[in-house]
């Protein structure tokens, strides 16, 4: 069974840094593409960021591109998401997410972590 346990988020002001961080188990880390979606109340998950199972492959969404990085340590089992430049709108509910099976980019089946609380203020 996959577990997802994430650490990081809070409050922060507009402009200002934070640092999420995902430890897996459960699977194969080193093989799978892992990702961040988040949810606003109302509007639904939105893909954040994906990273493929080496780390030489990642994706931004465009709200978030230049700002935001994806990383992997694959030696802890850990995803990262470094969140720069934050802004009233990167406002969600934050939640780290392992592809369906080793080597797809495919979210389908929502193994996801606990979510984290991410509030930008103005």
């Amino acid at each position: 069974q996959v577990h997802l346990i994430q650490s990081g988020g809070g409050l922060v002001q507009t402009g200002g840094s934070l640092r999420l961080s995902c430890a897996a188990s459960g699977l194969t880390f080193s093989t799978y593409y892992m990702g961040w979606f988040r949810q606003v109340p109302e509007k639904g998950h939105e893909v954040v960021a994906k990273i493929n199972w080496t780390g030489a492959w990642k994706y931004y969404s465009d709200s978030v591109k230049g700002r935001f990085t994806i990383s992997r340590d694959n030696t802890k089992n850990t995803v990262y998401l470094q969140m720069d430049s934050l802004k009233p709108e990167d406002t969600a509910v934050y939640y780290c997410a392992a592809g369906d099976s080793a080597y797809r980019d495919s979210f389908h089946d929502r193994r996801w972590g606990q979510g984290t609380q991410v509030t930008v203020s103005s």
